[in-house]
C-alpha cells in the first residue's frame, strides 16, 4: 500500500468511526475491515492512484485560472461591444471566420466553444473534429482568435492528460 492509498485508508476509518458515534473494538474491527474493503474496490474498478488524484488537483487549479480569466475577457468584450451598440454613427461589420484548433480533447475543444460564446459579440456557429466557426459582430473581434488567450489556457489542461 503506498502512501497515498494510506491517507485514504485512514480517511475512510475515521468516517466510519465518526458515523457510528463512538469507538468500541467491535466497531473498530468492522472499521478496519470495511475500509479496506471500500479502498479495494476503489482502487480496482474506480481506477484510483495517487497520481490520478494529484492530476485532478491539478487540473482544478488551471481551472480556476481558466475561469477567472474567462471573466475577465467577458468584462472586457461587454466594454468594447457596449458603445458599438450604443452609438449609431459606427457601422459594423459582421463576419464569419473558420479557425482551426491544436486542442486534443473534446472536453477543452467543447470549452472553447463555450467560452467563445459566452464572450459578447462572438457566436460559436459550429464546432466539427478541430475547426471552428465563428460568427463575429465586427471584424475586429475576429482579430486572434486562432491564438486566443481561451486556447493558451486550454492548452495547459490538455497537456495535465
Amino acid at each position: 500500500m503506498y502512501l497515498g492509498e494510506l491517507h485514504m485508508y485512514l480517511l475512510f476509518l475515521l468516517a466510519w468511526i465518526i458515523f457510528n458515534g463512538n469507538i468500541t473494538l467491535e466497531i473498530l474491527i468492522f472499521g478496519v475491515v470495511i475500509a479496506a474493503v471500500v479502498l479495494a474496490f476503489m482502487c480496482k474498478f474506480m481506477d484510483y492512484s495517487l497520481e490520478k488524484e494529484a492530476n485532478v488537483y491539478k487540473k482544478s487549479i488551471w481551472f480556476l485560472a481558466y475561469v477567472v480569466l474567462l471573466i475577465r475577457e467577458i468584462i472586457k468584450a461587454n466594454l468594447a461591444i457596449i458603445p458599438r451598440i450604443l452609438t449609431v454613427e459606427e457601422e459594423m461589420d459582421p463576419v464569419i471566420v473558420k479557425f482551426k484548433t491544436s486542442l486534443k480533447s473534446d472536453f477543452t475543444r467543447m470549452l472553447l466553444a463555450n467560452s467563445i460564446t459566452l464572450t459578447p459579440g462572438t457566436i460559436t456557429v459550429s464546432l466539427e473534429d478541430d475547426e471552428y466557426t465563428i460568427h463575429c459582430l465586427d471584424t475586429s473581434l475576429a482579430e486572434g482568435l486562432e491564438d486566443s488567450d481561451f486556447e493558451k489556457a486550454l492548452k495547459k489542461l490538455d497537456e495535465e492528460e
